[in-house]
């Protein structure tokens, strides 16, 4: 609530002084989302067409999925849109979001390089690939701050089979950033992560890295979009961040989804084709 009320002082002061014209403090939501969607430029594809059908703008605050969900908690969000669904159900759960919808989805990837040193281009399955990497002792930058990447890549290392923990700070690196900054890193150093397409796609600084392994089942990414619930959060605007998701799930906002691309590829694909 404290980073919401700085936001209302901002928007109050800059009313006085003119900046925003006839603008109001309250005609706008916060939405907490990752920093996938907003990296990938999603939101600047969808906000335009429904801030102006709907009068009010939309405020994107672009952090990690467990970030994200803490905004809600501390009911400094109107809606949370994150791709960790056990994350999403247990918010649900504990009375902090109501119900979850399923917005859209996409799929991570790991990416190297081009080189790859540890082998493992021709695998269909990530979880042998970070094993393959940990043989290799090669670099892998985690993101390492609690987003719906980072939880998907500790599953994966579960799954692998590796005691990823004790090679912290040798080969196995945490960035404790977002996927753009953590991309950057592993530009620099040639070495492998975990990605989201989305960002990936949008990703201007590859330098030699190529996408290695894709395609498995366990990569599946699916994003969920959650009102905060009132009834924990009165300052919530409730009617207002309704009528956001509303939009989303209706065949214009899956349309606008399905049509957001870049050099012709699809980021997103939405939950229900329009």
């Amino acid at each position: 609530m404290f980073f919401r009320s700085l936001l209302l002082i901002a928007a109050a002061l800059a009313l006085g002084s003119g900046v925003i014209g006839p603008a109001r403090a309250s005609d706008f939501i916060l939405v907490a989302s990752t920093t996938s969607t907003e990296n990938s430029g999603l939101f600047g594809h969808l906000l335009p067409t429904f801030e102006k059908q709907a009068g009010f703008e939309v405020r994107v605050i672009a952090v990690g999925t467990g970030a994200a969900l803490q905004y809600g908690r501390r009911c400094d969000a109107d809606v949370v849109m994150v791709h960790a669904p056990e994350a999403e159900e247990e918010f649900v759960a504990a009375g902090y979001g109501l119900e979850r919808h399923s917005l859209m989805h996409n799929d991570f990837i790991i990416v190297g390089p081009e080189s790859d040193p540890a082998g493992i281009a021709e695998l269909d399955s990530a979880a042998k690939a970070l094993a393959r990497i940990a043989e290799a002792r090669v670099p892998f930058v985690s993101r390492g701050d609690d987003s719906g990447t980072h939880k998907k890549e500790l599953r994966l290392w579960e799954a692998s089979g590796i005691e990823w923990a004790a090679a912290a700070g040798s080969w196995y690196r945490e960035a404790g950033a977002g996927m753009g900054q953590t991309l950057n890193i592993v530009s620099a150093m040639d070495g492998y992560t975990l990605a989201d397409r989305g960002t990936w796609l949008s990703f201007g600084n590859r330098g030699r890295m190529t996408t290695l392994v894709e395609g498995d089942p366990a990569l599946f990414n699916p994003y969920g979009v959650i009102r905060v619930n009132e009834r924990r959060c009165p300052n919530v605007k409730s009617e207002m961040a309704q009528a956001f998701i509303d939009w989303l799930l209706s065949d214009e906002g899956q349309q606008r989804i399905a049509d957001f691309r870049i050099a012709g590829q699809p980021l997103f694909t939405p939950h229900r084709q329009p």
